[in-house]
């Protein structure tokens, strides 16, 4: 910036030079421009260019290089980072993520800070998505909102219900899937990191474009489910969005009645445990088991589901679906240089349709190694890549640590 205003101020010297000299009206002796005296001129010009171009970038960077500082004077730190992106079931897309730090008390430093993600996705196969989740801790860690909003189009596939119409790659059909879903819980606090408090769900889920409607087994395309319930959570990380160490247990109790109008009536009961651990300098060590039982009559769409962001990654989410499912990983995070750290997992999994039919040979590997940018202060960038059984894998970009 001092070298333009530099050669601003060389310039604006130089005309006033120009413009203090007699001006001389005979034409025969007034100097013509020379080739060379054009070609500095073009030169000069070219270097300005330059420079500001170079400005421009330096702002750029310094965007991002002060991106993961951490910035206790401002009450809301919020960044944007976006980009394309390659999945194996949404193939190209491109990808836009603005996320957010910020503290109900700027005094009380022990509070964690609150977080909110919005989030967008398009990709060249007609999926879409836009959606915002976040966790806002009151003042005094007396309260704690949790909630979720999103909606998404998707032309997917789809195998059936139960682990056997999963495994034969024979029931592969297509369909094209609309869900829109918002959950929330509002918690009040009982005892430093145990929380208590109502919850409430809707789901509203379209089947369209259907290959085979008889692997639905009867059920209605059009979805919709509102649920009410209750979360009992106890929470000692230091962190939400990339804990470091403590401990995660919560259990979540949904009822969908049909005197609330509900097409399919069940209840779901879900539990998580996550502990995190640090075995050595720059290492994470990070363990989690998670449980989904639905109990009564749960549409297509409402099954549990393997394979996600967060969970055994690498498997086509839904392609193994049923009324129960219980998974389980362990991840090692290692940090390597500045703002840059790698990451692998290993993990099981298994859905089924009652506790009597569970099989130790329907459990499901899987395995995967990521890699890690800080982008905020705790805020990583994740790059994953999954694999899982009969050479399943997927590619999966994400903020945020996956559990």
């Amino acid at each position: 910036m001092k070298q333009i205003l530099t050669t601003i101020l060389i310039s604006l010297m130089a005309l006033g030079s120009y413009a203090s000299e007699p001006q001389v009206q005979d034409s025969a002796v007034v100097e013509k421009p020379t080739m060379a005296a054009f070609k500095d001129s073009a030169s000069s010009a070219k270097e300005q260019a330059s420079l500001v171009k170079k400005s421009w970038m330096t702002r750029f960077l310094d965007y991002f290089n002060d991106a993961n500082k951490n910035k206790k004077h401002k009450r809301f730190d919020f960044s944007v980072i976006g980009g394309p992106h390659y999945a194996t079931d949404t193939k190209l897309g491109i990808g836009l993520v603005a996320a957010g730090l910020y503290r109900t008390d700027p005094t009380d430093s022990i509070l964690p800070p609150s977080n909110v993600s919005l989030f967008g996705d398009v990709s060249t196969v007609g999926f879409y998505l836009l959606g915002i989740r976040g966790n806002h801790i009151f003042p005094k860690g007396k309260y704690r909102a949790d909630y979720t909003l999103y909606f998404y189009s998707f032309p997917c596939k789809f195998w059936g219900m139960g682990y056997d119409m999963g495994d034969d790659s024979s029931n592969e059909s297509k369909m094209k899937r609309w869900q829109a879903q918002m959950e929330g819980s509002f918690l009040f606090r009982l005892a430093e990191g145990f929380y208590v408090g109502p919850m409430t769900s809707y789901d509203y889920v379209i089947g369209k474009d259907i290959d085979r409607p008889e692997l639905l087994d009867g059920m209605d395309r059009h979805t919709w489910n509102v649920g009410v319930g209750l979360s009992v959570m106890y929470d000692t990380r230091d962190n939400l969005t990339n804990p470091h160490r403590g401990i995660y247990l919560n259990v979540k109790q949904m009822f969908r009645p049909r005197f609330m109008g509900n097409d399919y009536a069940f209840s779901t009961t879900e539990f998580r445990f996550d502990a995190y651990q640090r075995p050595w300098k720059g290492a994470i060590l990070a363990e989690d088991v998670r449980t989904k039982f639905n109990f009564g009559n749960p549409s297509w769409a409402m099954m549990s589901l393997l394979g996600n962001s967060n969970t055994m990654r690498g498997y086509y989410e839904g392609r193994y679906r049923d009324k129960h499912k219980m998974e389980a990983q362990v991840e090692l995070r290692q940090h390597v240089w500045k703002r840059n750290g790698i990451v692998v997992w290993a993990g099981v999994g298994t859905v089924f349709p009652k506790f009597s039919a569970l099989r130790s040979k329907h459990i499901l590997p899987n395995v995967g190694l990521g890699y890690r940018w800080e982008f905020k202060k705790n805020v990583n960038v994740r790059l994953d890549y999954g694999f899982g059984k009969s050479g399943q894998s997927g590619f999966l970009f994400n903020i945020n640590e996956a559990f």
